[in-house]
């Protein structure tokens, strides 16, 4: 049994929904925030959720998560250096990692013992539109997207200090126009991919792990036929088996899934699943069997199976949560 949260920014809260063994979704709580929230990020341990709340003040609200209930607790509240857009932690989860679509810019920020936000340690002017950040399986280097720059940042990372510093190359170049907007690496640490928002595509990425730096392997189209509009690719999560990637398209309303070539990480598609209303934002539960999926036009999330052989989603349960539902993470209970 898993616990599912969703962020909800027209109505200011987060949805806590338990997910059970049978993908059936029940809500536990509705939990007030004090601003527009999206997105957010958990700690390794599972222990606290952080929030990013983008009204003013740009700040970011950390709650404690029940074990058992996945019931949130407020904790406290810290200022972040922008509206940030998206959050992430360090691999050790000592650091908080933050990144600005609308001020260009990303921030480390230390994690004390008790989950609250300090000063950040670091403060980095991006090309336009940073949109993710996150650091490597070994948390010896950083990545960010920049969307506006077309371009993934690369630096080196100091797991004690926080700080940054530009990695050499200082970046790996997307197609002109591509709009590179998330990052994954792949369970085996050799590999990495990226959504293009803006050109409806996921590359595939060698990661070289002594020098830390990616190489482009592939681009993929994740449009459907006949795709109607213009190209607005979300989110991307890949099973924890590594099998599996799947990728939100926003314009299409679609899941589309890949099995991935385990010694070329080559995309093989395995088709296109419509879903919510503009899908922003979905998560795959740590079993590796249930996918959950929110629209943000539709104020509901879906659950889907995993079917393991194939990689097929097979819907289970439709909920309604909040308005403007946005980014959605799902953590094991117990």
């Amino acid at each position: 049994m898993s616990v599912v949260y969703v962020s909800n920014a027209g109505s200011r809260e987060i949805s806590v929904l338990r997910l059970d063994d049978d993908g059936a979704l029940t809500l536990v709580e509705s939990h007030p925030v004090a601003g527009a929230v999206m997105p957010m990020a958990m700690s390794p341990d599972h222990r606290y959720l952080y929030a990013s709340l983008r009204s003013a003040p740009f700040a970011v609200a950390v709650f404690a998560t029940d074990p058992v209930t996945g019931r949130l607790t407020p904790r406290s509240t810290a200022p972040l250096p922008d509206n940030m857009a998206y959050l992430a932690t360090d691999r050790s989860g000592r650091y908080l990692l933050s990144a600005s679509y609308s001020g260009d810019k990303i921030a480390v920020s230390p994690i004390a013992s008790d989950g609250g936000i300090g000063p950040p340690v670091a403060v980095e002017s991006t090309p336009p539109h940073a949109h993710s950040i996150l650091t490597d399986p070994s948390n010896r280097y950083l990545f960010a997207a920049s969307l506006g720059g077309d371009v993934i940042l690369q630096y080196r990372f100091d797991a004690e200090t926080g700080r940054i510093t530009p990695n050499e190359p200082p970046g790996v170049e997307t197609a002109a126009g591509a709009g590179p907007r998330h990052i994954l690496f792949h369970p085996s640490g050799s590999f990495a991919f990226a959504t293009n928002e803006l050109d409806g595509t996921v590359n595939s990425y060698h990661v070289e792990s002594a020098a830390g730096t990616l190489t482009l392997i592939a681009s993929t189209s994740v449009l459907p036929p006949n795709s109607d509009g213009p190209p607005w690719t979300s989110e991307l999560r890949c099973t924890p088996d590594g099998r599996y990637l799947y990728v939100s398209e926003r314009t299409s309303s679609t899941i589309t899934g890949f099995r991935i070539e385990p010694t070329t990480a080559l995309l093989v598609a395995l088709g296109h699943t419509p879903t919510e209303t503009q899908p922003r934002g979905f998560a795959i539960d740590p079993s590796g069997r249930f996918l959950v999926v929110a629209g943000q036009k539709s104020g509901s999330v879906t659950s889907y199976a995993i079917d393991p052989a194939t990689g097929s989603l097979t819907p289970r349960q439709q909920r309604g949560v909040g308005r403007d539902p946005n980014w959605v993470e799902v953590v094991a209970l117990g």
